[in-house]
């Protein structure tokens, strides 16, 4: 038994004094019970010194160099389970898999941003009120989680731009984490992922837009869709249009109802100019969408809320 435990056991041993309080004198009582309280204090203090000692001596026992079995015994041979991707993990690579495979360049989005990358370099005017539309968090100094995909627009435009004067065009698509101060319900999370789409050339069109994402909802879900568009508004594209499928009975549909699934449009000319592109030369398109509903109505999910929730239960079920 180490020195920590037989503490404890003395300690365990001294709480039993206390019952014998009621049948003592009243007169004495005071004394025996100041007694057992100083000589319980001096034991966790030896309680805690002991602890510490041992845990020194562990951790100056371990190799962290070394291979997991020379430390102790591998989580296998004591049954433990091994982990597993998280879900939005696997669909993310497998939306930009399908991008790539549509000749697309793939760029991470960042985790914390500024107000011109997210507002400025978008065509938002100062003091508009789409800024106060997105619902976004700030920190202390003034950065912003992103609160949509479409902060890395500018960046894209700009680290891209030599391929336009090469005769090729701008075509890049950016998954990321984003975050909206929001109220949280079984279709709304603060915390989800987006995928941006970027696509600049001279001759682009709405209608290679349209194929592309057409494309890419059929590869996604396997079957051929119907698709329309409705009109929309952002202050980044323009004209701006909300995507939407017909939920197919596959997924869960009736054949009849639509289900929007992004926004997009074509890229205003001052966020090109903004970039240094100029778009009386070349023209571009941009959509971005979620990726966890990508995936709830892949696999029939009512609540997004288990994406952040670490029940295990669920992700067990989706584990791969």
């Amino acid at each position: 038994m180490s020195k920590s435990a037989e503490l404890k056991q003395k300690l365990k041993d001294l709480n039993l004094e206390y019952a014998k309080i009621k049948d003592l004198p009243p007169a004495e009582r005071a004394d025996f019970g100041k007694k057992i309280n100083q000589q319980k204090q001096d034991l966790m203090r030896q309680i805690a010194a002991a602890e510490d000692a041992e845990l020194d001596t562990t951790v100056a026992a371990l190799d962290i160099t070394a291979p997991f079995a020379v430390n102790g015994t591998p989580p296998s041979l004591l049954g433990a389970e091994q982990g597993s991707r998280h879900p939005l993990m696997v669909e993310l690579d497998r939306v930009t898999s399908i991008y790539q495979n549509m000749g697309f360049d793939i760029v991470e989005s960042k985790q914390l941003d500024d107000e011109f990358h997210m507002f400025d370099s978008l065509n938002f005017a100062k003091g508009h009120p789409a800024r106060d539309g997105y619902d976004s968090f700030r920190t202390e100094e003034g950065f912003i989680p992103p609160a949509h995909t479409s902060t890395m627009q500018h960046r894209v435009l700009k680290q891209f731009k030599p391929k336009l004067a090469e005769g090729k065009t701008i075509a890049v698509v950016v998954p990321g984490r984003v975050y909206r101060n929001e109220d949280v319900d079984a279709t709304h999370e603060h915390t989800f992922y987006q995928c941006e789409g970027v696509y600049v050339s001279e001759d682009c069109t709405m209608g290679n837009m349209l194929a592309i994402l057409r494309e890419f909802f059929e590869s996604y879900y396997g079957q051929k869709l119907n698709i329309k568009t409705q009109p929309g508004y952002f202050p980044f594209t323009e004209p701006s249009l909300e995507f939407l499928i017909e939920k197919p009975k596959s997924l869960g549909g009736k054949g009849d109802g639509w289900l929007e699934m992004l926004g997009c449009g074509m890229i205003h000319p001052n966020v090109l100019k903004m970039a240094g592109i100029d778009p009386h030369k070349y023209q571009g398109f941009a959509w971005g969408g979620g990726i966890d509903r990508l995936v709830m109505l892949r696999y029939g999910l009512n609540d997004v809320r288990y994406f952040e929730s670490a029940k295990l239960d669920f992700l067990k079920e989706l584990a791969c």
